[in-house]
């Protein structure tokens, strides 16, 4: 049985240091749960985290005991924003933000797959968000990304330059929330060399729309 891993066959989980890449990204499927505050010491990012985690594994056994098609459960992501998006830049006000955390599934699992995952899990241990947990298609559409390196206290910078800089220089304007893509283990590897995808979905400006009509 071939196992899929989507880091290799998804162009969306590849990002360069340094480069601002411009993509399309096609509608995915996800295991989400959202929550409020600091990731370091808000509730709800540890108990999204305990309940994510089972079922993702979960399905990820269902598909390849029952349907016959395996695969590598997926980088841990998330969608950020708040009211005000300099929480994330200049202010770093981390206690401002809101968050979906989230675990890419398959498109060949649906909801009655989920439901079946969820029971067995729930009998197993306890899912502190499973009541709060849904399967969504997310579609980003066209967006820019780059890899970071380093502490998540660092993107800052980063993001300033994506928000302000290169974003307008290419024409366009930022819609959707920011993205974040977490290819490294954050148990295992150290501050200075977590690598972390920064996405953020964008659309044509409107001056650049009325042009092109």
């Amino acid at each position: 049985m071939n196992k899929i891993d989507f880091k290799k066959t998804l162009r969306g989980y590849r990002a360069k240091h340094g480069v601002f890449d411009t993509l399309t990204m096609p509608p995915l499927q996800y295991l989400m749960v959202d929550g409020h505050g600091d990731p370091n010491s808000s509730p709800d990012f540890t108990s999204a985290i305990e309940t994510l985690y089972p079922l993702a594994y979960a399905l990820k056994f269902f598909s390849k005991n029952e349907l016959g098609r395996d695969y590598v459960v997926p980088p841990f992501e998330g969608l950020w924003w708040a009211e005000d998006m300099s929480t994330f830049t200049s202010a770093r006000d981390k206690s401002q933000w809101d968050f979906t955390l989230m675990l890419l599934v398959p498109d060949w699992l649906d909801q009655s797959h989920l439901d079946h995952a969820s029971t067995l899990s729930a009998q197993r241990k306890t899912l502190p968000r499973l009541g709060d947990l849904r399967m969504t298609t997310l579609h980003e559409g066209t967006s820019i990304q780059t890899l970071h390196i380093g502490p998540f206290d660092t993107e800052g910078p980063v993001l300033e330059l994506m928000h302000t800089d290169v974003i307008p220089a290419a024409g366009f304007e930022m819609t959707g929330r920011h993205h974040e893509i977490y290819l490294s283990d954050l148990r295992r590897t150290a501050p200075e060399k977590l690598r972390t995808v920064l996405r953020q979905p964008v659309q044509t400006t409107a001056a650049g729309r009325s042009t092109a009509n």
